[in-house]
């Protein structure tokens, strides 16, 4: 089944782009309109028929759906790596971890620093006459 057939059959304008979301809205839709157990028996065989095109409609635009989702996904690997994952990507990982390793160390040395400095300090300002603590 074609796209464009699926959203016609579905509701949903043709030549259109719509969100899963809104496919599954418009199939809840018509599987609820189009239900072979609200028909009597004369009318079913034509009213499963017809739900089993729009279940067929749904499944097809949800596969579509999914696949501009990955399209889209790896435009986005793209742009922010530069080489897509399915070639391999980079490589240098530890380089890119590098400077943010040093700046986590470096920010608990020197917090570790000034933190001894400011306890010496307070301790030379107010001096304590327990001869138990340091």
């Amino acid at each position: 089944m074609k796209g464009d057939e699926a959203r016609k059959l579905l509701g949903l304008p043709p030549n259109s782009r719509p969100t899963p979301s809104q496919v599954k809205a418009a199939y809840k839709r018509k599987a609820w309109e189009s239900h072979p157990d609200r028909f009597p028996a004369n009318e079913k065989p034509h009213a499963e028929s017809k739900f089993k095109l729009i279940s067929e409609a749904y499944s097809c635009l949800q596969t579509g759906t999914k696949q501009e989702l990955s399209r889209e996904a790896t435009h986005a690997q793209v742009v922010r790596w530069g080489v897509p994952k399915v070639h391999g990507g980079r490589k240098n990982n530890a380089l890119v971890k590098a400077p943010f390793l040093f700046l986590v160390l470096g920010t608990v040395t020197l917090g570790g620093l000034i933190a001894a400095r400011a306890y010496q300090k307070q301790k030379e300002a107010y001096p304590s006459h327990n001869p138990f603590l340091p």
